[in-house]
């Protein structure tokens, strides 16, 4: 059974950092894409960021470009975000996912 699970999300002040994680389970074939979202209060879903399975290949939206850094642990089955400067508006929640499959979140709020 495929599975996603998000932590790390927290209450963080403004140009602080987080971390987060993602624990998937049950991938039985090769996934070419793992991706998070976030969904800010009210608002839909946004794409943040990609990483590539085969060669490791990264992408981001230009909100977060130069802030976040997605990477992937592949022996641990464990996918990352690293947000650095985050703003306000980065309060989300964030998810993995890949291909049709999504966690259930980890709510950022950041705040002062």
């Amino acid at each position: 059974q495929v599975q996603l699970v998000e932590s790390g999300g927290d209450l963080v002040q403004p140009g602080g950092s987080l971390r987060l994680s993602c624990a998937y389970t049950g991938f039985t074939r090769n996934t070419n894409v793992w991706t998070w979202v976030r969904q800010a209060p009210g608002k839909g879903l946004e794409w943040v960021s990609d990483i590539y399975s085969g060669n490791g290949g990264t992408a981001y939206a230009d909100s977060v470009k130069g802030r976040f850094t997605i990477s992937r642990d592949n022996a641990k089955n464990m996918l990352y975000l690293q947000m650095n400067s985050l703003k306000p508006e980065d309060t989300a929640v964030y998810y993995c996912q890949s291909g049709s499959f999504r966690g259930k979140g980890t709510l950022v709020t950041v705040s002062s």
